[in-house]
């Protein structure tokens, strides 16, 4: 039995201002993401790439069309139910790191725990193990300062992935490193998904990151131009493919 799809986008339209002015920057997207799924998202400046990965992330909402997560009906849900859905089930890496400069590592993988209302005993434990699996078990209390570019992304990955997220959205998560650390920050974006079945979405400009995914999908004016399937990913010899992990039942209250 085939499992039904964990993210669909139909028709989804996205149009900023109004009358003469209006911009469209999604004009009737279809998109299918399963449970597993490693999917890089490209296209060129203004093509609605960054739009789609801000409506995914349920950062945004759709002009016209639907967004279904899980089943749900995300582009009908209220500011605060959007809100619990991003807590509970997907976890975001960005170009530019975004740690807080003054506060250890450990401490800045905690915070999105801290938002949830964990114990420190809990957020302790539970940042520790994020820290470990990104491979800087010894670093928990090194300030950013302290941190290499690629030591940093592993700190913003460990941040992401430490509510255990059925998703992670990558924005260009190599765009300020070189090309060793960028290949190390890859192969630790397909060990989440192999070995720990988290989807991942991440937008990228360059070819040899997009490599690794196990779907291109490339946005031109607004719409999908291509969505191909990637025969050999670039990080295939890191792990052995593991059946995906069923996403978890989505509620929002």
């Amino acid at each position: 039995m085939i499992e039904p799809p964990l993210i669909q986008l139909k028709r989804v339209t996205k149009v900023y201002g109004e009358g003469a002015t209006a911009l469209a920057a999604l004009k009737g997207v279809d998109l299918t993401i399963r449970a597993g799924d490693f999917v890089a998202i490209m296209g060129p400046s203004g093509s609605g790439k960054s739009t789609a990965m801000n409506t995914l992330g349920c950062l945004d909402t759709p002009t016209t069309g639907e967004y279904l997560f899980n089943g749900v009906h995300v582009e009908t849900l209220s500011r605060d139910q959007r809100a619990r859905l991003r807590r509970r089930f997907l976890g975001f890496v960005f170009q530019g790191f975004n740690l807080l400069a003054r506060t250890s590592a450990q401490e800045n993988v905690e915070l999105p725990l801290l938002y949830r209302g964990e114990t420190a005993k809990t957020r302790h434990a539970l940042a520790t193990q994020a820290l470990a699996s990104v491979g800087l078990s010894g670093w928990e209390h090194h300030t950013p300062a302290e941190l290499s570019g690629g030591q940093q992304q592993r700190v913003a990955i460990a941040r992401a992935i430490v509510t255990e997220p059925a998703v992670l959205l990558a924005d260009e998560p190599t765009g300020n490193l070189d090309t060793q650390r960028s290949k190390e920050i890859m192969e630790l974006l397909w060990s989440l998904n192999v070995k720990h079945g988290i989807t991942v979405l991440m937008v990228t400009h360059e070819a040899d990151m997009a490599a690794y995914a196990k779907r291109i999908v490339h946005f031109v004016d607004g719409v999908v131009e291509s969505d191909t399937l990637n025969p050999h990913p670039a990080g295939l010899h890191e792990a052995a493919v593991q059946r995906p992990m069923t996403p978890p039942a989505t509620e929002v209250h």
